[in-house]
């Protein structure tokens, strides 16, 4: 009795010391676990914090969102940057045709009369093709130029005939057209609706050949193009031309 005993206790003995190191093995490996798991999902969060703070798809600022957000058309999804660039290319034809038909009339070179007839015929079918991707997307469009955009009118208007006028002309729209060309490759890139990437592709050639037009001139001065000051996107926004130099 006595011997059994002694062997029940030593049983009952070895088996509570393995319970009690199963446990610590166990509740060690939980505990680094949670240790693995506290980094990840720091890590997580800061990254989805860093992603809501980052600037949306496209480089579109604040100030050309509409608060609108993403719509869904029969023709894809619209977003803030479709839109705003569908305004822009109505703002364009609103300035650059009269701009045309004025160099037209006053253009003393050839070639600046040449210019204004690609402007004239370029944004005359640009702007019926705007106005229909207007009305089938239900956009607003703006019906009158911009107040940077008249004042450059306003400038064409003040000028002298002949070379002063010339250069204005030429110096003012190859900048403009400069500018717009980045955000229509951008949009032509990123839309994923189908009459927006429609309107790019013909504003993406319709510019092309009006920058084309425009240097044939032989009146571009390269060097004002290149300068830092704030540009137009859609052919809006750009400082005034007045800086132009003449050249000799």
């Amino acid at each position: 009795m006595l011997s059994f005993r002694r062997r029940s206790g030593s049983g009952m003995s070895v088996a509570t010391r393995y319970t009690i190191g199963s446990g610590l093995v166990i509740a060690a490996l939980a505990v680094t676990l949670v240790a693995l798991l506290i980094p990840v999902s720091k890590f997580g969060d800061r990254a989805s914090a860093v992603s809501a703070n980052a600037a949306p798809a496209g480089g579109l600022s604040a100030a050309d969102d509409d608060g609108a957000g993403t719509m869904s058309t029969a023709y894809g999804p619209l977003t803030a940057v479709d839109r705003d660039f569908v305004r822009k290319v109505r703002l364009a034809g609103l300035w650059e045709l009269p701009a045309g038909r004025q160099a037209q009339q006053r253009g003393t070179r050839a070639s600046v009369r040449t210019a204004g007839d690609h402007l004239v015929e370029g944004h005359t079918e640009l702007d019926r093709q705007v106005l229909q991707v207007g009305q089938a997307l239900g956009m607003d469009l703006p019906d009158r130029p911009s107040p940077q955009q008249q004042e450059w009118l306003g400038q064409l208007d003040r000028a002298a005939q002949g070379s002063e006028y010339e250069r204005l002309f030429i110096q003012l729209l190859r900048r403009a057209h400069g500018k717009v060309f980045a955000l229509v490759a951008q949009v032509r890139a990123q839309t994923r609706n189908s009459m927006v990437r429609a309107l790019a592709t013909s504003a993406n050639a319709t510019v092309l050949d009006h920058i084309s037009v425009l240097e044939e001139s032989g009146l571009v001065d390269f060097d004002a193009l290149s300068d830092s000051s704030p540009a137009p996107s859609g052919h809006q926004g750009a400082s005034s031309p007045s800086h132009i130099r003449p050249k000799k």
